[in-house]
């Protein structure tokens, strides 16, 4: 059994793609440890006077095909080896979309919920301000993860900027549009996501617009999926959930109702005329796609097999065991793995730090366009793969990806 470390998780995933392209043994060496990362103390101001201090990680994973790029998360869970292990995660996305990007990631250990808007805002500056020598356009440019946002990072920005004394709007992607954001980012995940979903049903031959969904995971994420599968395709949105419960309807559930229900009493349970469900249930409903957007190991060797969907489409970051992997592909689900299927961020990020370095933005709709262009030919390349090599969704990514990154490490002497 594989134990609940991520980081573990991940060596294990890249040891078994190891076996299957008879990886050099040195490259594999590389690859199984982050290139370089950093453990600060950010000592922050409270509104009570007090000063409390805060451990911060940020990780850069392997910077072969360019700078690192990854999401900064605050989590009062937060560890060092969940970093790692989204850090090598971010390496294999960008490689796989095709993007000039290695991967990296940040984290500070805090709860934002109990942050005032002054705490959060001085705790962002001090991010910024204590990793500035080690982040920049051309070396490292995080992002928003779990409990940031687009105003945290202008506060990031910000402070970058008075660092370097001139403005730095590259620094960071996912920002608001007046100071260097790109149209299309927010629902970029979710969308990303959803075009993996739509190239799956269309192999598989699943009609979306008779689909029943279920979702586990009702932040960013989780609502755009939910509102764009019923906008785009149809689709049927049968259950939803957050961390304090989830909601079943059978006929279906208005995603923006939903939200709005959600706003209003901090979670989506007790959703008038919805049926309570557990997080738990509504991972073995009978639905054609089921989309993780929570957090990680949800999806175990104990559970997978009572996984009744056609299609997993994991938007959340590790969201599955190699465990209930074998179980999936033994009962033929098709997972579309996580960093095939949420890399849609990125790649917008990747966008935005294109338009940042053009100092020219472009319009929502080219965005989506190439958003689609992308991650249609990443999913196809994976399934080529998986066909080719005779092995499941998820093996085929890492095959793809860390062949690309292998190619670039030994093209510049690394090995």
């Amino acid at each position: 059994m594989t134990s609940g470390n991520p980081f573990e998780i991940a060596q294990r995933q890249l040891d078994d793609c190891a076996r299957i392209l008879d990886l050099d043994p040195g490259v594999h060496a590389i690859l199984r440890q982050p290139m370089r990362e950093m453990h600060l103390a950010l000592p922050v101001r409270m509104d009570d006077g007090s000063v409390q201090v805060f451990p911060a990680y940020r990780v850069q994973y392997n910077d072969a095909k360019g700078p690192t790029k990854g999401g900064i998360r605050f989590h009062p869970e937060e560890t060092i080896d969940t970093v790692r292990a989204l850090a090598a995660w971010m390496t294999w996305k960008c490689a796989l979309l095709d993007l000039p990007l290695g991967g990296g990631k940040g984290g500070v250990i805090c709860n934002p919920k109990s942050l005032s808007r002054n705490e959060l805002e001085r705790l962002s500056r001090a991010y910024a301000r204590a990793f500035a020598p080690f982040i920049g356009p051309d070396v490292d440019v995080p992002a928003p993860d779990v409990y940031t946002n687009p105003q945290i990072m202008a506060w990031m920005m910000d402070e970058y900027s008075k660092v370097l004394h001139k403005n730095a709007f590259g620094v960071l992607t996912g920002k608001p549009l007046c100071v260097g954001g790109s149209a299309g980012r927010g629902d970029a995940t979710a969308r990303g996501g959803l075009i993996t979903i739509r190239e799956a049903a269309g192999i598989l031959g699943l009609d979306l617009s008779r689909a029943r969904i279920a979702i586990q995971g009702y932040g960013n994420a989780g609502y755009y999926a939910a509102a764009l599968a019923r906008s785009e395709f149809g689709s049927t949105i049968v259950a939803v959930s957050d961390s304090r419960g989830g909601v079943y309807h059978p006929t279906g559930i208005d995603p923006d109702v939903a939200l709005a229900h959600k706003q209003a009493t901090g979670s989506v349970a007790g959703l008038p005329g919805a049926q309570p469900i557990a997080n738990g249930d509504l991972l073995e409903l009978d639905v054609d796609v089921l989309i993780p957007a929570a957090l990680e190991q949800v999806i175990t060797g104990e559970n997978a097999g009572r996984v009744k969907a056609r299609i997993l489409a994991e938007l959340a970051n590790g969201p599955t065991t190699p465990e209930a992997d074998e179980i999936l592909d033994a009962n033929g689900v098709h997972v579309i793995p996580d960093f095939l299927c949420n890399a849609g961020g990125v790649t917008v990020s990747y966008f935005e730090m294109v338009q940042n370095n053009a100092m020219f933005y472009w319009e929502e709709s080219e965005v989506h366009q190439r958003l689609d262009q992308r991650m249609t030919l990443a999913y196809h390349r994976v399934l080529e793969a998986a066909q080719r090599y005779g092995v499941t969704m998820r093996q085929a990514a890492y095959a793809v990806a860390v062949s690309t990154v292998a190619e670039a490490m030994q093209l510049r002497g690394w090995v």
